[in-house]
């Protein structure tokens, strides 16, 4: 099977290259680094031992940064490559990324390219993060003596089962990871399942998320403006979710004329349909990425630019984290936990589902299901600053506590890296 799915990717080829050419044309890829796509280096290989990290995209390239972070400023001998697939992603990590990290487009799955790409920057240890496992970049990146680890190992139960069912066929993808530290224990059983030798479960990645950064000029010109209001927050929404805020809000806004809501959709380009979905509400509208600032008579101000979550979660005194009443797995909710807001989170959540529990029996979070729920919790706990306050400080504590979980993990993955941590 692998070798079939190895000579279809060598053989397509030509249609590899328009579908990455109508990719573009989408604003799916980025134009000036497409090359990297095909394993063409970006820039020049550091001297030294090299740790390439692998994510997919936004959330999970977040959660590396604290890894990124530490094994940075305590192992300086050690250039860092993250990879990752997506525009948004490589947005997020150029502004993120320590000093000295760098950042490049993951390659295409196919051999050409990936043998490109290894041979240019020769990783001596490769750590991907959760389950973006390619076959040829797999088995290429053995075959070159890259020591290979999985760090928050998870997948979906149906993956799960269509790799269970899959046999042999499984064993060439999961067998060369060396070191495999799953999310949970009972992720770990289903690693071991598809025959991972070395799999522990010695703490969760995106528990350690670290603080989102904060602009606090964009905080001081955002309260001002906002100037007393009744506020709220609906971050990284998703298509089918601006509705049921939308729906909220008309339903606090019955009681409550002056409310603002605040949405931040996940994918910055969905704002123009957002506003329309408003206007066609009969409400008025704001956007940021247009320069607009909420205005006394603004209902709905639309934060649909890039880089500025900490910024809002930091002045909203009440957030709902989206991504969890759409089936897209659900965000992690530890980074605006460190900002210090009140958490109100949907029933869909399975990428994220352990820090949510975390949240919610520590008093940090409650759970929502739809537009009234939704509503009811805002109501609360706008009524009720204190008890915002008392959530957004145990939150903090929940993502203080989890940043422990970190140093076990470092601790797991020093026997594949060159030397010893803190040399």
């Amino acid at each position: 099977m692998l070798s079939l799915y190895r000579g279809a990717a060598t053989a397509l080829g030509p249609v590899i290259d328009a579908y990455l050419r109508r990719r573009i044309e989408r604003g799916k890829e980025d134009a000036a680094r497409i090359a990297e796509r095909r394993g063409v280096p970006g820039c020049p290989r550091p001297p030294g031992p090299l740790v390439w990290l692998h994510a997919a995209s936004v959330g999970e390239s977040v959660a590396l940064l604290p890894l990124v972070e530490r094994l940075r400023s305590e192992r300086r001998d050690l250039t860092m490559l993250v990879t990752t697939g997506t525009v948004t992603s490589a947005a997020t990590m150029a502004r993120r990324l320590p000093d000295g990290a760098i950042h490049q487009f993951v390659p295409v799955d196919r051999p050409v390219w990936v043998r490109r790409f290894l041979a240019h920057w020769r990783p001596d240890v490769g750590i991907w993060v959760e389950s973006d496992l390619w076959p040829v970049l797999v088995t290429e990146a053995r075959a070159a003596g890259v020591r290979l680890a999985l760090v928050d190992a998870r997948m979906s139960e149906g993956a799960f089962r269509r790799w269970r069912r899959a046999g042999r066929l499984a064993r060439p993808l999961f067998a060369p990871f060396e070191r495999v530290l799953a999310s949970s224990e009972a992720q770990a059983g289903r690693f071991r399942q598809l025959g991972c030798t070395d799999v522990r479960f010695v703490g969760n990645l995106k528990a350690a998320g670290a603080p989102p950064p904060v602009d606090a000029d964009a905080v001081r010109s955002l309260t001002e403006a906002i100037a007393g209001r009744p506020a709220w927050l609906a971050a990284n929404t998703h298509p089918g979710e601006d509705a049921v805020v939308l729906d909220a809000h008309a339903r606090l806004a019955a009681a409550t004329p002056d409310l603002l809501t605040v949405i931040a959709p996940r994918h910055p380009d969905r704002g123009a349909a957002i506003a329309e979905l408003a206007v066609a509400r009969g409400l008025a509208v704001a956007r940021r990425s247009l320069g607009a600032l909420p205005e006394p008579g603004t209902a709905i101000y639309l934060a649909d630019t890039l880089g500025e979550m900490g910024a809002l979660y930091a002045t909203l005194p009440v957030t709902f984290l989206a991504g969890s009443l759409v089936p897209v797995g659900g965000h992690n909710p530890i980074e605006p936990a460190h900002a210090g807001t009140a958490l109100l989170l949907g029933p869909l959540m399975p990428n994220n589902r352990d820090a949510a529990d975390a949240l919610i029996a520590a008093g940090a979070a409650r759970p929502v299901a739809d537009a009234g729920t939704l509503a009811a919790a805002v109501a609360e706990l706008l009524a009720d600053p204190a008890t915002a306050s008392g959530m957004a400080a145990a939150a903090r504590r929940v993502a203080a506590d989890g940043r422990a979980g970190l140093d076990r993990i470092l601790e797991a993955l020093d026997p594949l890296l060159p030397g010893e941590i803190g040399r």
